[in-house]
């Protein structure tokens, strides 16, 4: 029999929802109902009492990131000298609805069979200089917390409006360039401060112009596929497992496969190598950057089944990011520095400081400055990533949980004596059955018991 559900008291209520939220350690309240004082159980209770919905999500309060925007306030762009790109055709590609275009590209045909890659990114460090308050706020979230149900920006709101690119009719922007030959490999880099005219398009757009055969985007695929063919030769791993978009609002979450038209990976591919360029370009003038380094994988994995795709992943050590220089071996690059997302990444941001500070001629900050940077921007960052997964979980078992007579298509990935971890690529969901199932052979899957509070759902093979 379920036992009656309490009455609660205002301060009741608060306190059970401060540790719910992971605000507080105890509660009396819930050690006074004999309940465990966990923020699991005070969800649950929260949930059986209705004042809680299933569309609330505790996990950003538990890891402490940041749920209200910025509103410190912006200055404007400086007037500098700039590089006038605004002739050269240059196009933001990104998903349809993206509200935070951080980078363009671009081509540019030179003499002696030489292609010219362009990448702009937004200028933020124009408006965001070192040890500023935003730049200490930015640093304090690490970076933008992309939730199923909301986007909290590292920077305020009317930054992003302000620098975004192809927002307006002309924007500042700072911009890596690679002079590339007909195998990918790079004969010139450079870093510049200039002024380009962006237009915004989906990657179904662009991937549209690439099947007419329209430029820049039969050229852009052309670099991308001979950079991509050098890295692997060097040794780049390539994983392909599912990706999803969850979208979720009180009354549904939705969950639907992530389209992966080759313009997609053209584009990563670009910002692949604007990040080795800008890398370049740092060490050759020894400016102190965040280099984004990699250890090689711990085995070799052969093969393209999921199970392989599975299996690489778990190889790949985490990336390090340091002062120095040192190879990424996961990309297959001698030197890294992530460079395109400073409206979204802190380290990208702290990149964007250290090379406008060499081009303006400013010192840049020292090594020892931006490892404590690298250090406080990373543990932030960190929270903010775990906030995304817990969060797109609980709306992924939501969705799961309005459809409790579906069968899903699962494949068994990895084998542990009794037990097998099947993936479910429709909503790039894991679990672990006790079976013996052969990896990568297909199966259905019912899923049942949906269990909020604990992220969890019972799974059974039909």
């Amino acid at each position: 029999m379920t036992s009656p559900l309490p009455e609660l008291t205002p301060a009741q209520r608060t306190e059970i929802e401060l540790l719910a939220r992971g605000k507080q350690p105890k509660s009396r309240t819930m050690r006074e109902l004999g309940q465990n004082e966990t923020p699991e159980t005070a969800h649950a209770l929260l949930l059986r009492l209705g004042l809680w919905s299933e569309a609330r999500t505790p996990y950003a309060d538990r890891l402490h990131a940041a749920l209200n925007a910025s509103e410190l306030v912006v200055p404007e762009f400086a007037t500098e000298e700039r590089l006038d790109l605004t002739h050269l055709p240059t196009y933001a590609i990104d998903d349809e609805g993206n509200k935070d275009p951080d980078d363009a590209v671009g081509v540019e045909v030179l003499a002696g069979g030489l292609t010219r890659l362009w990448v702009h990114v937004a200028d933020v460090a124009a408006l965001v200089a070192p040890d500023s308050a935003l730049d200490q706020e930015a640093r304090s979230r690490g970076a933008t917390l992309y939730l199923p149900d909301q986007t909290i920006h590292m920077l305020p709101d009317a930054l992003v409006a302000k620098a975004g690119l192809g927002l307006h009719a002309t924007t500042p922007a700072l911009s890596v360039c690679l002079d590339l030959d007909a195998d990918g490999n790079a004969e010139a880099v450079d870093v510049v401060l200039t002024t380009v005219k962006a237009q915004r398009i989906t990657y179904s757009e662009a991937q549209a112009q690439l099947e007419a055969g329209a430029e820049p985007f039969v050229t852009l695929t052309r670099l991308a596929r001979a950079s991509r063919h050098l890295r692997e030769s060097e040794g780049a791993l390539s994983i392909d497992l599912p990706e999803v978009r969850v979208w979720a609002d009180e009354a549904r979450a939705t969950v639907a496969p992530l389209p992966k038209p080759e313009m997609r990976s053209v584009v990563q591919e670009c910002m692949t190598l604007a990040g080795w360029g800008a890398a370049i370009f740092a060490d050759d003038n020894d400016i102190p950057l965040p280099f984004a380094t990699q250890d090689y994988p711990s085995r070799e994995v052969r093969g393209d089944s999921l199970s392989a795709q599975w299996a690489r992943r778990k190889t790949l050590a985490r990336t390090r990011f340091q002062p120095a220089p040192a190879p990424h071996h996961g990309m297959g690059l001698d030197l890294y520095a992530q460079v395109t997302s400073p409206m979204r990444r802190y380290l990208d941001l702290v990149v964007h400081q250290q090379l406008r500070a060499y081009l303006t001629g400013v010192q840049p900050m020292n090594s020892k400055v931006m490892a404590s940077h690298i250090a406080q921007a990373m543990f932030n960052a960190d929270a903010t990533r775990q906030a995304e997964r817990l969060s797109r979980k609980h709306h992924t078992l939501r969705f799961i949980a309005a459809q409790p007579e579906r069968l899903w298509n699962a494949v068994a990935v990895e084998r542990r004596g009794p037990q097998t971890t099947f993936v479910i690529p429709e909503l790039a969901f894991d679990l672990t059955l006790s079976t013996s199932t052969p990896l990568d052979k297909e199966v259905k899957l019912q899923l049942s018991d949906v269990n909020l509070p604990n992220l969890s759902v019972r799974g059974k093979l039909m």
